[in-house]
């Protein structure tokens, strides 16, 4: 027999008089008088059930708990007057019930599972229950439509779909392998793949011209609200196409997207150089809501008598900058300061000055209020006013020393300014950010931005150690959708971006042999651009956990609540790998 002709969220009082079949899972059951009323619910939404004691299931109602799992079949009654329920598709209506099939009683839940004070380790530990929520079932439905709307366009556009492997070797690409010991070549790994950069790539060299993937990839990394070990990745690579035109298309692609999925319609995306995003906002992910902005400060102080904003604003490693809050001087109080005080100081900042602006008309800053003007004359105050573009009841905040402990601690106080004043305008806001840096210094020498293989602007070809990279990130409300560059097409030009990161030949050859034998092959100009599907559904989902856009995700220790994985295996399963477990180290079993 037929379990379900219509959703329960279907019912409507189009239906009236017809018989319906449903099923789903109880979330309510209420025994008003001798008459049982049940909600039933399924992903669609939820249904009033009427059991009369009359009907030949009213025992089997009488014993449902929350959650158990019926279908039943029925009569679609209006609901009495003064009983609609207008929140609800099928509010005006009820299903009085003929038939009654129990699958599962369900057990004791423990929690609700629509109850938003529910702590997310408890969620976590009962996904599948926590996966019936309405917010789980809203934000995975969207998920997949996304996902939808993203591979149709990709499609129209001649794009490929080509699986990548996802057993490779460890090559390094700036996080820590997830490594899987090989049992037929003792002493050798695979690694998972942290993304599928080289394949695509080679994709290219191979003639296949465009090619996505949604794409599993695998960091072992410090996780954060918006990380996750194993994530999903929408890939694409594309031959002979510029940076821009790349990104023209991956604009469309997320346009349409938008369009298809939210309602919403855009202009052109704004772009701003790397360099201006960390002058004025501190970080390569701006988010272009919030009206806080950096004002730079080092040529108006580098020769000011203030040792804590003349030393950082002379030297070429360090930066000054004011942050002016409007209407601050009286928005926050002496406790707000101190709190901020420490809030940049756990960010390593040496402490937070500020100059309250009362009264700009009274004489000799007689307006003004601050423990840091009577270490400045008369000139810097007022250079720092102009600059700053003060007003009256405005408070300006100040940030000096290192650049890069400057632009963490400033760009993290705007943001948390302007979240607890309310101060991010409504809606999306997208902006490219380009001509990142192609390589960072380190204490070990330099490092990629991006990663090796992007490729530096013509214009810079023969400066490759201060090169601009033809690379671009895309980012929304200030989280990095999505990054790409167009790549290294010649293999010399590849070995001497390995020779300056430290990997000479013979390890460049062991490492990426594959990659550089096939770009000598005869290699097409390509570029591409990867995004990341759990990031996009989060931030589109308005939810600030990436873990409520995955159906089953790792918690902060890597580890899954569910499962309680990473397991143990047993001593028998190591020595069939080559591998075996140090004395006191737990393992499971002999």
């Amino acid at each position: 027999m037929s379990l379900r002709n219509k959703y329960c969220g279907q019912v409507t009082a189009t239906y009236l008089d017809k018989i319906v079949k449903v099923s789903g899972w109880v979330a309510k059951s209420r025994d008003h008088g001798g008459v049982i009323f049940i909600d039933l619910f399924d992903h669609t939404g939820v249904v009033q059930l009427v059991f009369n004691p009359d009907n030949p299931s009213f025992a089997i109602a009488e014993k449902l708990s929350t959650h158990s799992v019926v279908s039943i079949e029925g009569q679609v009654i209006p609901r009495p007057e003064g009983t609609v329920n207008p929140n609800l598709a099928s509010g005006e209506i009820e299903i009085s019930v003929k038939k009654l099939l129990w699958h599962n009683i369900a057990a004791p839940l423990g929690f609700d599972v629509n109850d938003p004070k529910v702590g997310e380790d408890v969620r976590a530990q009962h996904r599948v229950l926590d996966i019936r929520s309405d917010r789980m079932q809203k934000n995975l439905r969207f998920r997949a439509t996304m996902i939808k709307s993203l591979r149709g366009y990709l499609e129209e556009q001649g794009f490929l779909e080509v699986e990548t492997p996802i057993l490779t070797r460890s090559t390094p690409e700036g996080a820590r392998d997830y490594l899987v010991p090989s049992r037929q070549a003792p002493g050798h790994a695979f690694a998972l793949p942290q993304s599928p950069q080289q394949f695509k790539q080679m994709l290219m060299m191979g003639g296949i011209d465009r090619y996505y993937q949604f794409a599993r990839c695998f960091r072992d990394e410090d996780l954060r609200a918006d990380r996750q070990p194993e994530f999903t990745q929408l890939d694409m690579e594309m031959s002979f196409m510029s940076a821009q035109e790349v990104c023209d298309m991956m604009e469309g692609m997320v346009k349409s997207m938008f369009q298809e999925c939210m309602g919403q319609t855009f202009e052109a995306f704004p772009v701003m150089s790397y360099q201006d995003a960390m002058t004025y906002y501190g970080t390569d992910a701006p988010d272009l809501r919030n009206p806080l902005k950096f004002v730079p400060l080092d040529a108006q102080l580098a020769d000011c008598d203030f040792e804590v904003f003349k030393v950082p604003a002379l030297s070429s490693e360090g930066r000054v900058v004011a942050l002016r809050l409007p209407g601050g001087a009286s928005l926050l109080s002496r406790k707000d300061l101190d709190h901020y005080t420490k809030f940049v100081s756990k960010l390593g900042a040496k402490g937070l000055a500020y100059i309250k602006v009362n009264d700009l008309s009274l004489p000799d800053f007689g307006g003004l209020s601050s423990p840091i003007l009577k270490f400045l004359d008369a000139s810097h105050i007022q250079a720092i006013l102009d600059e700053s573009q003060v007003s009256d009841g405005d408070l300006l905040f100040f940030g000096a020393g290192d650049e890069r402990i400057v632009n963490l601690s400033m760009s993290a106080l705007a943001k948390d300014l302007a979240m607890k004043l309310s101060l991010l305008k409504e809606g999306f806001e997208f902006v490219w950010i380009k001509d990142f840096p192609m390589f960072e210094k380190t204490d070990d020498g330099l490092t990629a931005i991006h990663h090796p293989f992007t490729a530096p602007l013509e214009e810079d070809r023969d400066q490759l150690v201060t090169a601009r990279a033809q690379a671009y990130d895309l980012v929304l409300n200030g989280s990095e959708l999505g990054g790409g560059s167009i790549r290294i097409a010649d293999p010399k030009l590849q070995q001497e971006v390995f020779d300056l990161l430290g990997i000479p030949e013979d390890q460049a050859q062991e490492e990426f042999g594959h990659l550089l034998a096939a770009l000598s092959q005869g290699c097409p100009v390509h570029g591409g651009l990867a995004f990341g599907i759990d990031r996009m559904a989060m931030v589109l989902m308005n939810t600030t956990s990436i873990r409520d856009v995955i159906a089953f995700p790792k918690t902060q220790t890597a580890s899954c609540a569910l499962t309680k994985a990473p397991g143990q295996v047993s001593r028998s399963q190591w020595r069939e790998l080559g591998l075996t477990v140090k004395q006191g180290d737990t393992d499971g079993g002999s």
